[in-house]
């Protein structure tokens, strides 16, 4: 099954650039006419690649600590306005391939508004499940809230003690329907997934995926282990990426 968010394209009008809002779709098309008769039909498109309504791969290079990427890298060096020369979408050409470990932290309902996962809750899920992740799994965490950011709401998301638990064991890929909350729970740490997991520990994340069939099929067989694939289009240079997350049973 897939892991991803059904993208519906909207006409390219007011540019990328436009103020977004819940609705906005992140990719825009233009089709392109091609001479009549047609032979065949084409269109462009333009993608925001960190939208929160798009499930997408997060390379190392998209969150820079203290002016510096994995593993130490200056940003400067690594980030160009030719492109990303160092921890870019290049490092998933091959693809992600592993098995992937459901945490279902919303089995009894949406996590509560503002709520700060720690590692208890990891462990709780795991106890309850039957389940233990190890080194080189892609930890997939289902909180049970949509990722676009709504100012009504603070929306859940990792505690640094919850990344440091994904370092102590080894996670080799986050997938979540959430990551960060937002509004940040730590000030002093105002987005540790995305600001530790990514320039200090070497872990990418895919952000914004679509967990609420895998959690009813993972319930209804009661398994939560699979095979998890992840291949993004084959573009370099980039600090992000669209990418469809199968799950196989």
């Amino acid at each position: 099954m897939s892991l991803a968010i059904p993208i519906r394209p909207t006409p390219l009008i007011s540019g990328p650039f436009a103020p977004s809002t819940q609705d906005a779709s992140p990719v825009q098309q233009v089709m392109v006419y091609t001479g009549s008769p047609a032979i065949a039909t084409a269109d462009l498109m333009m993608v925001t690649n960190h939208h929160p309504r798009s499930t997408h791969l997060d390379a190392l290079a998209h969150m820079p600590r203290d002016g510096r990427v994995y593993p130490g890298r200056l940003l400067g060096e690594s980030v160009t306005p030719a492109g990303v020369q160092h921890c870019s979408t290049t490092a998933f050409a091959s693809g992600i391939v592993t098995r992937g470990v459901l945490l279902d932290l919303a089995v009894n309902g949406p996590l509560p508004s503002g709520y700060a996962v720690t590692s208890r809750d990891f462990d709780a899920a795991e106890e309850r499940q039957g389940v233990r992740l190890e080194s080189g799994d892609a930890l997939v965490v289902r909180c049970g809230w949509p990722m676009t950011p709504d100012p009504a709401r603070p929306m859940p998301g990792m505690s640094l003690d919850a990344v440091r638990w994904m370092h102590h064991r080894g996670v080799a890929l986050y997938v979540g329907d959430i990551g960060d909350a937002h509004p940040a729970l730590d000030p002093a740490c105002p987005a540790p997934l995305h600001g530790v997991g990514l320039p200090l520990m070497g872990m990418p994340l895919i952000d914004a995926a679509e967990l609420e069939e895998l959690a009813a099929v993972s319930a209804e067989l009661g398994r939560y282990t699979f095979l998890l694939t992840a291949a993004p289009p084959r573009i370099h240079g980039l600090t992000g990426v669209p990418v469809n997350p199968l799950a196989l049973f």
